[in-house]
């Protein structure tokens, strides 16, 4: 049974090993979110270092799924925003390993990012996500709407460049 959490600034600084198996496994699954192919666990640690002030700031919400106690799937919430922006949220990164895609993770995940984001005032949750990836297709099923399409807006991990599709989902 998998278990969904949010972590805590000092769980976070615990869980980054975890954390950069995850992103190198989805990086190098060609996963279009911000980095480039060969990406080592190594390579990760200072984006999770990053990420892990932001939570201590309260700036991003850290959600994990853990299968057998070890975690092998994240989602964020950019949850400061600009001062005419208090009711959005920016979701970030949905990754699930490799090896534990097709429990619904990414459901549960996203289920636990849109409750706690609700819970702290925010209505609104935007995302983009490469065009034409497993990913864009889970969005949509999730309750999300899709705006439109950038071109050549970021590169795949391998090269390339890849359009990204931009979603929103009203919540609350």
């Amino acid at each position: 049974m998998p278990t969904i959490r949010l972590l805590s600034a000092a769980e976070t600084h615990t869980a980054i090993p975890d954390l950069c198996e995850v992103l190198a496994d989805c990086v190098n699954g060609g996963a279009s979110v911000g980095f480039m192919q060969p990406y080592s666990p190594a390579d990760a640690e200072p984006y999770w270092r990053g990420v892990a002030e932001a939570v201590a700031d309260d700036a991003t919400l850290l959600f994990v799924a853990e299968l057998h106690g070890k975690i092998v799937g994240t989602v964020q919430v950019g949850a400061a925003q600009m001062p005419n922006q208090p009711h959005r949220g920016d979701l970030k990164k949905l990754l699930v390993h490799r090896s534990a895609r097709g429990h619904g993770l990414a459901r549960l995940l996203m289920e636990a990012a849109d409750r706690e984001a609700a819970r702290r005032g925010k209505t609104l949750l935007v995302l983009d996500t490469a065009t034409g990836s497993d990913a864009e297709a889970i969005y949509p099923r999730l309750g999300w709407q899709r705006v439109g399409v950038i071109p050549d807006y970021a590169l795949w991990p391998e090269g390339g460049f890849c359009a990204t599709t931009l979603f929103y989902k009203q919540i609350a």
